[in-house]
């Protein structure tokens, strides 16, 4: 399934995101707030350089809502092992090439939604499909997509 990304323009995401919904596309969230994201950035801003993925899922399923998914961006194998022992419910294979994001699919065994994100264009998409994650998530639907030219021609 092909799902948009939060990387809308400024005062349009309802619009950006109705446009993806139409096109036959999937939402991924619209606001922050619809979910927990845990990204290498978060990790790094804990200032603990010991903590593990696991230690952070935990701290996020304690303090987040109980309803909210928890999806953890990994840049490898070794990253996605740790993700899954702390039970995420959503991993984001960040920027991985093909032949890893097959590996992770069968690492993971069905215990978590895998999301392909990163360099994702008409190039590409089929052999990211064909590995069988459960979603690929394309930013340019959204902050790229090209303008329509129109004009009012009073005559």
């Amino acid at each position: 399934m092909i799902v948009d990304t939060r990387k809308t323009l400024p005062g349009l995401r309802a619009l950006q995101k109705y446009a993806v919904a139409t096109g036959g596309a999937r939402n991924h969230r619209m606001a922050l707030g619809d979910g927990i994201l845990i990204k290498d950035n978060h990790i790094k801003l804990l200032g603990d350089d010991e903590i593990s993925l696991i230690e952070v899922l935990a701290r996020a399923r304690a303090n987040g809502r109980h309803s909210l998914r928890i999806e953890v961006e990994v840049e490898s194998l070794a990253e996605l092992e740790q993700a899954l022992a702390g039970g995420a419910d959503v991993v984001m294979l960040d920027n991985m090439d093909v032949d890893t994001m097959r590996q992770a699919v069968e690492v993971n065994g069905g215990k978590a939604v895998l999301e392909a994100s990163g360099g994702v264009d008409l190039a590409s998409v089929r052999a990211i499909a064909e590995t069988e994650v459960d979603l690929i998530s394309v930013g340019v639907l959204t902050h790229s997509a090209p303008a329509l030219d129109l004009s009012l021609r009073i005559l």
